[in-house]
């Protein structure tokens, strides 16, 4: 079992990390720090290279955790944060990724769910320093936590639509 959990959380938390990479340089085939603000205004949100920056280093951040299995509690909250922000970006679209729907921030957010309710596992840094076990009644903080900043996330940083306006 601590193999298929560690396998999941390299996969997972590497691919979250990779994804904050590219917002903030041109690595991993980035559009660099401006190319990551573009992409948010095209998405309709404030604060161009300021919001790039801290999804870039929040998604870096917790992915890499998660990936090292530390403070996993955290990671997940964090992940399952930015990858909400996403899935509201992409509800529009329904579900499915072929018509860039929200299939894949769903499916990274039940993943840092999951490792939240099972733990990082034996081979983890959080069971290196003695952090782990986490008890299972993490998960359901980690969600609402982790679900909450994403959606104030929005709130705060989303631009309303501009109102139609009839041309006469």
């Amino acid at each position: 079992m601590d193999t298929g959990i560690l396998a999941l959380r390299l996969l997972v938390g590497l691919l979250v990390a990779g994804h904050g990479v590219q917002k903030v340089s041109s690595h991993l085939g980035g559009g660099g720090l401006e190319g990551g603000a573009e992409e948010f205004r095209a998405d309709g949100f404030r604060g161009g290279v300021l919001t790039a920056l801290a999804a870039g280093c929040g998604q870096i951040g917790s992915g890499l955790l998660l990936a090292a299995g530390l403070l996993t509690p955290l990671a997940a909250t964090g992940t399952i944060g930015v990858m909400t922000v996403a899935l509201t970006v992409k509800w529009r679209n329904g579900l499915w990724v072929q018509h860039d729907g929200y299939e894949y921030p769903l499916v990274l957010i039940g993943t840092a769910a999951a490792l939240a309710a099972t733990g990082p596992g034996a081979r983890s840094l959080d069971a290196v320093l003695g952090l782990a076990p986490y008890p299972g009644w993490w998960a359901a903080p980690v969600l609402v936590a982790g679900l909450g900043s994403g959606l104030i996330a929005r709130l705060v940083l989303h631009r309303p639509a501009a109102p139609a306006t009839a041309e006469g």
